[in-house]
């Protein structure tokens, strides 16, 4: 017999440093000692974010002045079968005062040093490992050269996410360029990805693999890297990307793009349409610069990626 889903607003409270705020569930709740993302259940009449912002008041005595929607996980408790709606809080007013954990913390998603962590919150920490703005590389296009200096350029600045993405460039050369990219950004603790090879990936040890939507159409396991996304264009490629718990995917076009010139964008509207409810970061794309990552969020993106504007001139 199928039980009735419980709809919770769960708060990623962000500081700039990206450190996020864990409570310890108290004594006398289920999975005492347990750590967790504050927030609550949502109340007949209530939206998600109303009951966060609700929630947040009461357990915190926080005033949220910014909350932007990120994802949507349902678990499977022996008490209940809970709908998480996960939120990003990164602005609020007032001194944080716990009046419900047992403790709070300030933890860095690639440090956690509390646990356990309840069984619905723990894949989010990865999640919150992905940064938030990828670089798509075309040395095919500007020559190989000219690439690795826009790519060092871009490390300094702080890039943390590379795909490699080079249809124009031959095989040796391709892997070649890889591996290249691949010693400049471990060097800058980045993540690298391999598009559409996973042989490839495997044998130059890149971080990762970006599969096209034509592959990801056509999968039905997951392929065994540590970080695997997907590019998609549709609510069923999205969802395709959830069924085989991929780490991201990037949505596109939201806006004409050089690329896909006469290819019209959805628009802000239409990609917080189709990311809804989705349990993975999605990252648009299409037509983006660096400076739109807020807008992005506000529309339910985990970040955004391009291709041009994304690389140093």
């Amino acid at each position: 017999m199928s039980r009735k889903i419980v709809h919770v607003a769960a708060a990623v409270i962000t500081r700039p440093d990206g450190s996020v705020l864990l409570g310890q569930r108290a004594p006398d709740t289920f999975y005492p000692g347990y750590w967790e993302f504050p927030g609550g259940k949502v109340e007949p009449g209530e939206s998600p974010r109303e009951a966060l912002i609700r929630e947040l008041s009461e357990e915190l005595d926080m005033e949220v002045l910014r909350a932007h929607p990120w994802l949507t996980r349902e678990h499977l408790y022996e008490h209940a079968h809970v709908s998480l709606h996960f939120f990003e809080v990164s602005a609020w007013r007032g001194e944080i005062h716990d009046r419900v954990h047992s403790a709070l913390r300030w933890q860095h998603p690639e440090r956690i040093e509390v646990g356990p962590m309840l069984p619905a919150n723990g894949p989010i920490l990865k999640a919150l490992r992905l940064p938030r703005r990828m670089a798509i590389t075309r040395a095919g296009e500007v020559g190989i050269d000219a690439q690795l200096i826009a790519l060092e350029q871009a490390l300094d600045n702080g890039l943390k996410l590379i795909q490699v993405r080079e249809p124009g460039l031959a095989a040796a050369e391709r892997e070649t360029f890889a591996r290249e990219v691949l010693i400049r950004s471990r060097l800058a603790g980045a993540l690298t990805l391999i598009n559409g090879d996973s042989e490839l990936a495997q044998r130059v040890g890149a971080d990762g693999l970006h599969l096209p939507a034509r592959q990801l159409v056509t999968l039905d396991a997951r392929p065994a890297l540590e970080w695997v996304g997907a590019s998609c264009h549709t609510r069923e490629e999205l969802e395709q990307a959830a069924r085989l718990a991929l780490d991201y995917a990037l949505l596109s076009p939201v806006q004409t793009t050089a690329t896909h010139p006469g290819v019209p964008g959805v628009g802000w509207a239409g990609f917080t349409a189709l990311v809804e409810r989705l349990p993975l970061p999605v990252l648009a794309l299409g037509g983006l610069s660096p400076g739109d990552l807020e807008i992005a969020k506000a529309a339910g993106a985990h970040g955004i990626a391009g291709i041009r504007a994304f690389w140093p001139a």
